[in-house]
């Protein structure tokens, strides 16, 4: 199967050298991205949008195609899974599963995070008080300082620019959902009570959910786990 990991905030490909690693070994075609704008070559981050990502991403299943490789998985982590989601939006016909890494499909319109410190046009990683404890579940002083040497700026444009979904066809695409810092029952939860962020869950048609109990960071925290999940997603 064709994989295509989509890292989250801050994180480039290499984020996911032991999932890839995993995917690899058992069979699998695992395709790790480092998205515009997010390599170590001090890139202007001007211009660099939500939709720039998307294109990114889509140029690979487009190549993808031409090759005539078959259906592809797409795996997005956090801020990787709204991309992920846009992508499955635009090529349903050719995404057999998304498999969103503590992550929610979000609805069109709304923006990934619009509260975080920025910085001209780029939004650093920023000081580790100002996320929730939950966030930093394992996350332990070596791995923070592994995040944070690894960690490069993201685009402004791709945390502010709002999410933009057209096609319903996205709900036939089975999604599995990697519960890490919250528990599926709580999202399951507002699933059943109608809440507005969980409005694309509700109307997911193939919808399951694997629990990792760790922090925001499975790949940092519990890379093991999380690619057994995500094969366990696939297979």
């Amino acid at each position: 199967m064709q994989i295509v990991l989509i890292p989250g905030f801050w994180l480039d490909g290499d984020s996911w050298a032991p999932i890839t690693a995993a995917l690899a070994a058992a069979g699998h075609d695992p395709h790790p991205l480092t998205l515009p704008g997010k390599g170590r070559d001090g890139a202007d981050l001007a211009g660099i949008g939500l939709g720039t990502h998307v294109e990114a991403v889509l140029a690979i299943i487009d190549g993808l195609e031409s090759a005539d490789s078959g259906p592809v998985v797409l795996v997005g982590h956090s801020g990787g899974g709204t991309i992920a989601w846009q992508v499955a939006d635009a090529r349903p016909e050719r995404i057999a599963r998304v498999v969103l890494v503590d992550a929610l499909p979000m609805p069109s319109g709304t923006s990934i995070n619009t509260e975080l410190p920025v910085e001209g046009d780029a939004v650093p990683l920023p000081d580790w008080s100002l996320f929730e404890p939950e966030d930093l579940i394992d996350l332990d002083d070596s791995l923070r300082e592994r995040f944070r040497a690894m960690a490069v700026p993201e685009p402004k444009g791709v945390a502010h620019e709002p999410t933009t979904l057209t096609d319903e066809r996205r709900f036939s695409v089975p999604v599995t959902v990697i519960a890490c810092q919250f528990p599926a029952s709580l999202v399951q939860q507002a699933v059943e009570n109608g809440r507005d962020w969980a409005a694309e869950l509700a109307r997911i048609e193939q919808l399951s959910f694997i629990e990792v109990p760790t922090g925001h960071w499975p790949q940092l925290s519990k890379p093991a786990e999380l690619a057994e999940s995500i094969l366990t997603a696939v297979d």
